[in-house]
């Protein structure tokens, strides 16, 4: 039996790469193969390829007719009917001949093969000379004819016909039983070759082609093999990897070991003679390769459709039945199928694969993923499955699309879902009649509570709902809903700000929330926008966060108030009043201090009020508020960035912790955007950042940089860059806000106690334990009371206490027992020494020294002062100075103040038990004062300073600043002295050794005589993070070197560590100070501002092709250099030798406020070098001389000419006469050969100096160079001078004629400028001066040259009377051809004339128009339709209402609807209205465009609801719609609009048309319910009965008959019914039923007779 092809992938690996032998690797363009059609898409054809490959061809290369078929759909926007889908034209299963157009790799490692199956591209190597009778090739109809087909071959100069008459049965056979259709491939057999290969009839017979072998005599070569050809072959070489053949009796070829006949595999030998296949010829290498499968050995068949329902499987157990070293192993499965695995998909990894584990026998486990057709053996890419079947019910199924898995694109769904699973979906498309049902598993559409849109009419403007996004492009996104309602968001409608590139920032499959712009149902447009905020200026710029149903509208940053609904671990679930909207309040988003977070959360409780609340965010239909005060305050005051585009470095942002990681802290801000924070993160050393920061917290961030490709954004948080400048008011009003929130809290709480209440306790219990600096802690019955004394206490003992802190959180309150406590003494001074009591996580509690009072200091002085070391760290006892900032208790019941200054404390440690606050303070006092001379010893020398001994006791230190009194630069001072070198230096000042924090106890020594500042600096450090130098220009005072200012050596500033080290002398100059006033701003190259003529050092931004550069200058100036200011020379590539972030020496030539305009040229950089400068700046239009040649880059190709940029501020034209000496017909020859930045040498022509105008030229012989445009091209050149002058001659002689001087000769002249395929004949005849002139068109007869113009010898008389007679001879002959009444119109004058004879004949016009239509044009046949509207007479209405109605259809077939639409508007004006508005709907409904009818029905009913043809034709086209339900609501419509009169026949014709097109049941309803009111209306008896006669059973028919004849009806009638009935019997009853009738018809005549007589 025939394997089955079956691809394998071992040891459970799941996914396939497109993995190739060696012969894919051998894959290039223009290689032959033979393919199979493996799936056919409206745009491409999928072809199986050998060994395991996979093609495609694009719908452009199927052949020529099929692509211009395509073209002209596209043009006429319209569907043709001739032209057929691929899936019609090409069923899987197909055997093609293909030629390789295209080997690529894809962006993940792939090969994509594109191909083409044109037979110009597989035939090209065989000419009409090498065409052989027997031959095989392929071919595709090209054009249908009468006698038959035409057939492309591809071969130039050969025309192939295949007959109809004798391939009559195999053309049925081929095509079904219909015709063969346009772009259908053939298998044809050349049966006849006549005029040299000019002229080929084929055959397609089955039979014929099926036998058909290739042979020596068919002439045969390696250039022209082609695949698919059947060979006598002879067996050369066997090996374990195929056989090696001979055929067509010279030539060699190769067959692999998966395409050996099956049968037969093994039992193959040396001489032995086969039938083979070709399979694939290599352009360059020649090797052939074939196959022995018998399946291939009959040309023309098709391949079977190998079952797909076994992909995916796992096949425990497959045996191995051989292993090829080089490609895979064959396996066979458990049913006994043979399967092929390559080597990649062996093992996991190259070092993993053991080849000696698949040796014959051995069994593996391995899993199905794919066939392939034209192997049956073979590795084939893993099938990309289209979806997930879904079981609704027992009878229905449903197919959830790859794409809609999940809310993203799974790369391996089957990790997700298995069979059997429970899933819950929702429909996306329904199709009863096309039994097609799509469901989508996306969460966000499953769970969405938006309206669902299911049709255009149901989408409203403002309507919200959720959509999936299936097209994203530069244009914007389309977004498709239910139901396959699409919509479009315009690019200016996918944000606030602009998105370049919309493709990048959105992917198919998003599920997206949209806002209805607007809708045309009647067109089915819809417009989109992602910007769901309503555009109201009152709003401000907020954003739309959610619209549920139209319930509710809440925007960004809209403050509300909320109640709480339930405590969560993570926060509140609260409802936004008054429209209780569910949302989120994290825990952490409830305070800016984190410890009043906990608090909050804690005391809150179901159903309190939470007031000012704003709405931060809304993801997924989430609503997350935020409380923090320092959030609302930035974005209430527009202190925010809403998106990257508005970051800019610098910037401080407040923001919240949203991620803590071991590198870093991510900082999220209002609208979305996030910032990663260094593990650099603080001034001080960051071990764990967890220590820092807590998730949530609230910080100020300033951006440091941006990465606009990936929108990263670094941020820092040091209290050195973010800080602010008054750290005292920061401090304070963080201590306020603290207190402020500590009181709502007691006001949620009830009966607590309060700060400063003084409480008389008894003591229960004594522990003895350390509790900060010393004491016991006391616990209390009721409450946990944590008291530090300083005497022993007893149990029972009363004692009064003063309350510290009460925490709420715990229910601890924190007392003292300490007497100067208790008894407090009020005392306003503003700077108080305080002991530290209690420390709090917010604050600290103290009380002054002096007076007694408890006072609270804030622990932090800003959002990021986090982190303290333990040394750092205030504790319990400790002495601090305090200002305070506040002289009442107020709520607090505490006095509020901060710590003293940095420089103003005293040296901070912690007292001892026995210790008085007096005794510490005087710990650290020393004798040295201000200006002091001391001797000191040198300790140690550093880059920046010396430490020197004094009196062994205190420690010195001497900046290097304070050495010399003039320092050289470039030299190190500190390196002058030396340890132990005894010194003498001036006491200047006081700092901590270890921390360089000045203190009033330590001294800084100077050796230096004069103290000012002579002008030079210490360099400290380089910091590569900031890329600035750290300077010390004295101890107290620092400065930084931007990078670029460093210095004006580009080289220098690639590795400024390595020209500048700690503690070298420098010498700079001043620019300014930074944001913070704290470091002074430097320069070392001395530009210290931006002026005209400044050379500094900038940074390339970007580049812009064609354009130039983007520099970023020192001092936060961006410039720009234009290409023609990059180099002294142009270059071709003016941009090659940059790029961005290199440095670039550059000077000012022109200077606005924000740009600066620079030129990068040597000359004007470093003039001392003295470079060549080969093109010189231009400045304006003067500076340029005519004949002058200049260089320059072409700007741009307009209809005016080339546009030639001589500077950046010149532009120069070239028409395009000066260009080249070609005719260019098209102007996109000028754009390909001379695109934007192409490098050209131009010479001046004019100079127009006061408009600045330059005329240039580009041709060879002003220039010197080659030209432009290449000679290769073939164009025409243009006229000569001497062509000129000629014409000049002639038209000299012309004029002369016509006056008359001429003597009477005839003249045939041919003029210029006349349509080539015309052939014009003018002649002159004439004697004495006369002249008469005959013109005719398209008349194939010679020119008649006359004497003057070509001979120059004199004519006797006799041979001018026979020249004569012979042009009457010519003039006669065409006279009598245009005088022929058979004869047919041919030409637009044999129109002409026609219409002339007979103009008021329509049918001739109609014609004239067709004649053009024919021709493709259309504009000709507009105008033909004007003549004849004007020509045709006003009393000929009919005829003129053909023109129209011709016009109309012109319009409808190749206008637009707008064209249309003025010629109806212009025919209802000059016809009779009702029967235009009938035409034009006619027109619509042939033309199938059904809306545009039914909107125009809909019209005329308003317009001649009197009119009852109108109703009836509206009946007609709905019915033949199939609307029969529609149909039914017309004719209520229409009874109530017709009068009474006209009721019974118009329900009569409805009934009519209803047997017609409708239901005929519902029109025999209709008929006895009108004959039920009217029984003696005989016309509607009659309708009725022919209708049913039609349509109707005889027993309905005889039943109706027998009611009529017993109607009381005039004789007159009852004899016309019974005469019919009579009839009816005749011709379908019997002699029974006649003679029943004429019984019955005797018996009416007797009951009458016997009337009369009585």
């Amino acid at each position: 039996s025939i394997m089955e092809l079956i691809a394998l992938e071992i040891c459970g690996l799941l996914s396939s790469t497109n993995a190739a032998f060696s012969f894919s690797q051998a894959l290039s363009e223009g290689m032959l193969l033979l393919g199979c059609v493996k799936e056919s898409n409206d745009f491409e054809l999928v072809v199986s390829l050998p060994n395991g490959l996979t093609g495609f061809v694009q719908v452009t290369h199927i052949c020529d007719a099929y692509s211009k078929m395509l073209n002209e759909q596209v043009t006429k926007e319209e569907l043709l009917e001739d032209l057929n889908s691929l899936s019609d034209l090409y069923p899987p299963g197909m055997l093609v001949r293909c030629t390789v157009t295209s080997v690529e790799k894809t962006v993940d490692g792939h090969q994509s093969v594109k191909l083409s199956i044109n037979p110009k591209d597989v035939n090209k190597a065989v000419n009409n000379t090498a065409v052989r009778a027997g031959m095989l090739l392929s071919g595709l109809v090209s054009s249908v004819e009468d006698h038959g087909y035409l057939i492309d071959i591809g071969i130039s100069g050969t025309k192939a016909f295949l007959p109809r008459l004798k391939s009559q049965s195999d053309i049925k056979s081929a095509s079904k039983g219909t015709e063969l259709k346009i772009g259908q491939y053939l298998n044809c057999l050349i049966e006849e070759v006549k005029n040299n290969g000019r002229i080929v009839r084929l055959s397609i017979s089955q039979s014929e082609i099926a036998a058909a072998i290739a042979t020596e005599e068919q002439n045969w070569t390696l250039s022209n093999l082609l695949p698919g050809l059947v060979v006598k072959a002879q067996v050369q070489k066997v090996t374990p990897h195929g056989i090696t053949l001979s055929f067509l009796s010279s030539f060699t070829g190769i067959v692999d070991f998966m395409h050996l006949d099956p049968k037969k595999a093994g039992n193959y030998s040396p001489s032995q003679a086969v039938k083979a296949c070709i399979l694939s010829v290599h352009p360059t290498s020649k090797v052939v390769r074939l196959t022995l499968r018998q399946v291939f050995l009959q040309p023309g068949g098709m391949l079977g459709q190998l079952s797909s329902s076994r992909i995916g499987m796992v096949v425990e157990e497959s045996v191995v039945r051989s292993f090829h070293a080089k490609a895979g192993a064959i396996f066979q499965l458990d049913d006994g199928t043979l399967a092929f695995a390559r080597l990649k998909h062996l093992s996991d990894t190259k070092n993993s694969f053991k080849p000696g584990a698949f040796k014959k026998g051995s069994k593996h486990r391995c899993r199905i993923i794919d066939y392939s057709l034209m192997d049956e053996l073979g590795k084939v890419l893993a099938l990309k499955p289209i979806g997930m079947q879904v079981k609704v019910t027992d009878h229905i199924r449903g197919l959830v699309p790859r794409l809609h898995l999940a809310d993203v694109l799974l790369k391996q769904p089957e990790k997700k879902y298995s069979v059997g699973d429970n899933v819950k979906c929702r429909v996306l498309v329904s199709n009863p009649e096309g039994k097609k049902l799509i469901l989508t598993l996306k969460k966000t559409l499953v769970t969405s509570k938006c309206p669902v849109l299911t049709s255009y009419e149901a989408a409203r403007p403002g309507l919200i709902t959720h959509g999936f996004i299936v097209c994203a492009r530069e244009f914007g996104c389309i977004v498709k809903f239910y139901n396959d309602i699409k919509g479009l968001v315009p690019k200016s409608e996918l944000s606030s700000e602009p998105i370049p590139s919309p493709e990048k920032v959105f992917c198919k499959g998003q599920v997206v929330k949209v806002i209805v712009l607007k809708c045309e149902p009647e067109q089915e447009k819809l417009l989109l926008s992602f910007n769901l905020t309503p555009q109201n200026p009152k709003e401000g710029p907020q954003e739309l966060l959610t619209a549920s149903h139209g319930v509710c509208l809440l925007f960004f940053a809209q403050m509300v108030d909320v109640k709480v609904l339930k405590k969560k671990d993570n926060g509140l679930e609260v409802s936004i009043l008054p429209d209780n909207v569910s949302a989120h309040l994290p825990t952490m988003h409830l305070s800016d201090h984190v410890a009043n977070c906990k608090l909050l959360w804690h005391w809150l409780q179901e159903g309190d009020i939470l007031p000012r609340v704003m709405c931060l965010s809304d993801k997924g239909g989430h609503i997350t508020l935020c409380r923090k005060p320092a959030v609302i305050a930035a974005v209430q005051e527009e202190q925010v960035a809403r998106n990257f585009s508005e970051i800019q470095p610098g910037m401080q942002l407040t923001g919240y912790v949203r991620n803590i990681m071991p590198y870093g802290v991510f900082v999220e801000f209002p609208f979305g955007l996030t910032g990663l924070v260094p593990k650099a993160m603080s001034d001080k050393f960051v071990t764990d950042t967890k220590e820092h920061f807590v998730v949530g917290q609230t910080v100020v961030a300033k951006v440091t940089s941006m990465d606009e490709e990936k929108q990263r954004i670094l941020l820092c948080l040091k209290l050195s860059e973010c800080g602010s400048e008054n750290s005292v008011t920061e401090s304070f009003s963080l201590l306020c806000q603290c207190f402020e929130e500590t009181k709502e809290v007691r006001g949620l709480m009830s009966k607590r106690s309060k700060f400063g209440n003084r409480s008389v306790l008894l003591v229960d219990f004594v522990t003895h334990r350390r509790v900060g600096a010393g004491g016991n802690a006391l616990r209390l019955s009721a409450v946990n009371l944590l008291v530090f004394v300083d005497k022993r206490l007893v149990t029972g003992q009363k004692a009064s206490a003063l309350v510290l802190h009460v925490d709420a959180l715990k229910s601890a309150v924190h007392v003292s027992l300490r007497d100067e406590l208790l008894n407090p003494k009020v005392k306003r001074v503003s700077l108080h020494p305080a002991v530290v009591q209690h420390v709090a996580e917010e604050f600290a509690v103290a009380s002054l020294v002096e007076t007694g009072q408890l006072t609270a200091i804030p622990v932090a002085s800003h959002f990021n002062d986090t982190f303290r070391f333990d040394s750092e760290k205030l504790k319990v006892g400790q002495t601090v100075s305090v200002t305070l900032q506040t002289v009442q208790t107020g709520d607090h019941s505490v006095l509020l103040g901060v710590q003293g200054p940095a420089k103003r404390r005293a040296f901070i440690r912690p007292r001892k038990e026995s210790e008085t606050v007096e005794e510490t303070l005087a710990a650290v006092k020393h004798s040295l004062c201000l200006g002091d001379v001391i001797t000191g010893t040198v300790k140690s020398v550093r880059p920046t300073h010396v430490t020197v001994a004094i009196d062994g006791k205190l420690t010195g230190s001497i900046h290097s600043s304070q050495i010399l009194d003039d320092v050289p630069i470039g030299t190190f001072p500190t390196s002058r002295l030396k340890a132990g070198q005894k010194v003498t230096a001036v006491v200047i000042g006081g700092r901590d050794v270890k921390t360089h924090r000045y203190i009033a106890s330590k001294p800084e020594a100077s050796c230096k005589s004069n103290f000012l500042f002579g002008g030079w600096l210490v360099s400290s450090q380089y910091n590569t993070v900031k890329n600035w130098l750290e300077v010390e220009v004295t101890p107290e005072v620092r400065g930084r070197v931007p990078q670029v200012l460093l210095s004006l050596n580009p080289k220098v500033l690639k590795h400024p560590e390595k020209s500048f080290k700690n503690g070298q002398a420098l010498s700079a100059t001043v620019t300014g100070t930074d944001a913070s006033e704290t470091n002074l701003c430097l320069s070392l190259t001395g530009v210290y501002s931006l002026v005209k003529g400044t050379i500094t050092i900038g940074t390339i931004m970007k580049m812009i092709p064609h354009v130039g550069l983007t520099i970023s200058l020192p001092f936060g100036k961006m410039g720009k250099a234009s290409i023609f200011h990059l180099s002294d020379s142009y270059t071709e590539q003016p941009l090659e030798n940059f790029s961005i972030g290199k440095f670039v020496r550059s000077e000012i030539i022109l200077n606005t406020e924000r740009i600066f305009l620079l030129p990068l040229v040597c000359s004007r950089t470093n003039p001392k070098s003295k470079p060549k400068v080969e093109d010189v700046e231009i400045a304006r239009a003067e500076d340029v001389q005519e004949g002058q040649l200049v260089r320059g880059y072409v700007r741009s190709v307009k209809p005016s000419g080339v546009f030639f940029g001589l500077s950046s501020s010149v532009v120069g034209r070239i028409q395009f006469h000066n260009v080249a000496h070609f005719f260019i017909p098209k102007q996109c020859l000028y754009e390909q050969y001379m695109p934007e930045g192409k490098l050209l040498t131009a010479k001046v022509l004019s100079v127009n100096k006061k408009e600045s105008l330059v005329e240039l030229s580009l041709l060879p012989e002003d220039t010197g160079k080659p030209s432009v445009l290449p000679e290769s091209l073939g164009l025409p050149r243009c006229e000569s001078d001497e062509g000129k002058e000629k014409r000049e001659k002639f038209k000299k002689l012309k004029a002369k004629r016509r006056r008359g001087d001429s003597e009477g000769e005839q003249v045939c002249v041919r003029e210029g400028g006349l349509s080539p395929w015309l052939r014009w004949v003018v002649v002159l005849v004439g004697e004495g001066g006369g002249a008469e002139i005959h013109f005719y068109s398209r008349v194939t007869l010679p020119l008649v040259l006359t004497p003057p113009l070509l001979q120059s010898k004199k004519q006797t008389k006799k041979e001018k009377e026979q020249e004569k007679q012979r042009v009457e001879k010519e003039l006669s002959k065409i006279e009598a051809t245009l005088m022929d009444p058979s004869r047919q119109p041919q030409t637009a004058d044999d129109f002409d004339r026609l219409v002339l004879s007979n103009p008021s004949s329509s049918i001739l016009w109609l014609q004239y128009m067709t004649f053009h239509l024919q021709a493709t044009e259309i504009e000709k046949a507009r105008a033909v339709a004007e003549r004849a509207l004007k020509t045709i007479s006003f009393r000929e209405e009919q005829e003129k209402l053909n023109v129209w109605v011709a016009l109309l259809n012109l319009e409808n077939m190749y206008g637009t609807e707008e064209t249309l639409m003025k010629v109806f508007e212009r025919a209802v004006q000059y016809n009779e209205p009702l029967k235009v508005f009938q035409q034009l709907a006619d027109i619509y409904a042939s033309s199938e465009k059904y809306k545009q009818a039914d909107n125009l029905y809909n019209t005329m009913l308003k317009r001649f609801r009197q009119e009852k043809s109108v109703w009836l034709k509206y009946a007609t086209f709905l019915l033949k719609q199939g609307q029969i339900e529609a149909t039914h609501k017309l004719l209520e419509r229409a009874l109530r609009g017709l009068p009474d009169k006209e009721h019974v026949d118009v329900i009569a014709k409805f009934a009519q048309l209803e047997f017609h097109f409708g239901d005929p049941e519902h029109a025999k309803a209709i008929f006895e319910s009108t004959l039920s009111s009217y029984p003696k209306r005989t016309d509607i008896w009659s309708i009725y009965i022919d209708m049913m006669i039609k349509h109707g059973s005889q027993k309905e028919i005889r039943d109706i008959f027998e009611r009529v004849i017993h109607l009381s009806l005039a004789a007159k009638r009852m004899k016309f019914f019974f005469k019919r009935y009579l009839d009816y019997e005749k011709k379908y009853g019997t002699a029974e039923t006649i003679q029943a009738v004429k019984v019955a018809a005797l018996e009416y005549v007797e009951s009458k007779s016997s009337l009369a007589e009585s």
